[in-house]
């Protein structure tokens, strides 16, 4: 099979690492970063870059892209994007980026699929790229539109050869709720929390939960900065229902209410234990 990525960034770069580490297909990549070509050539990564002639023989495109340079990219290339490709985006927002392209793939007769690999770093850039990446992830998949099993079963087979443990189909819809819970508020969180003038001052003062925290604090701040205001109205729901949390801890340490305090952790504890 012929395979085609765009966009040779972490996630990108570490299918492009993978699929040649773990199977025997052939692997094109196109990046605006000629320097990331070049790297994904010399390791091995890539059989050479994906223009509009080889696009015209790809099986299966991945994009790996922000959003709307996701969108953008298939209408700059409809005339190469011959019929039958199977098109999946991996970004981490699903209904601005399915709503534009399962219309165009009905219009064109590509198949198109919404994915999102639940995997990554706090790090960015084919430079962290890295074929283990997916060992074990969940890969989210909508399938608005498609209802060819064996299309399916042929991309599930793909994913599980790359290392993915478990496929999960969902709509756009629900995809953008439940990630603006499960991601985007874990990064906004980092990100505030590290702003506390005592963080300046934590060395030796700080351990596992501290790391654990603030790791995705140090997030690339373009790519977060569009997948938050794609999905702001699921994201402002979530926000303002941390916060109105995290005020109730704050009027039981105000109030010295020991009995409140103890009932607010306790109830943390067992929803952790019943989420898992």
């Amino acid at each position: 099979m012929n395979i085609g990525i765009v966009g040779l960034g972490l996630i990108g770069g570490s299918l492009a690492r993978a699929v040649k580490e773990t199977t025997e297909h052939k692997v094109f990549a196109f990046d605006l970063d000629r320097s990331a070509l070049l790297g994904a050539a010399l390791v091995g990564a890539i059989d050479g870059e994906l223009d509009d002639e080889q696009l015209k023989q790809t099986d299966l495109l991945l994009l790996s892209l922000y959003p709307q340079a996701a969108v953008d990219y298939v209408k700059a290339h409809l005339g190469a994007i011959r019929p039958g490709t199977i098109v999946i985006d991996c970004c981490g927002v699903k209904r601005v980026v399915c709503r534009p392209l399962c219309t165009l793939a009905k219009e064109h007769g590509f198949c198109f699929l919404g994915g999102h690999p639940m995997a990554g770093t706090q790090f960015w850039g084919f430079s962290h790229a890295r074929a283990s990446l997916f060992r074990g992830a969940s890969m989210i998949l909508t399938t608005e539109g498609v209802s060819d099993v064996r299309l399916l079963e042929r991309v599930k087979a793909f994913f599980l050869s790359i290392g993915f443990e478990t496929l999960t189909f969902t709509t756009p819809e629900e995809h953008d709720r439940i990630i603006a819970y499960t991601s985007q508020l874990a990064h906004i969180v980092s990100n505030a929390y590290v702003k506390s003038p005592t963080a300046m001052q934590r060395k030796g003062f700080s351990a596992g939960s501290y790391k654990d925290m603030t790791r995705v604090a140090k997030l690339n701040v373009g790519m977060w900065t569009e997948l938050f205001l794609e999905n702001s109205d699921n994201l402002c729901e979530e926000l303002d229902l941390l916060i109105a949390n995290l005020q109730q801890y704050r009027d039981a340490l105000g109030a010295g209410d020991e009995e409140a305090l103890r009932q607010l952790l306790e109830d943390g504890r067992q929803t952790k234990r019943q989420a898992g």
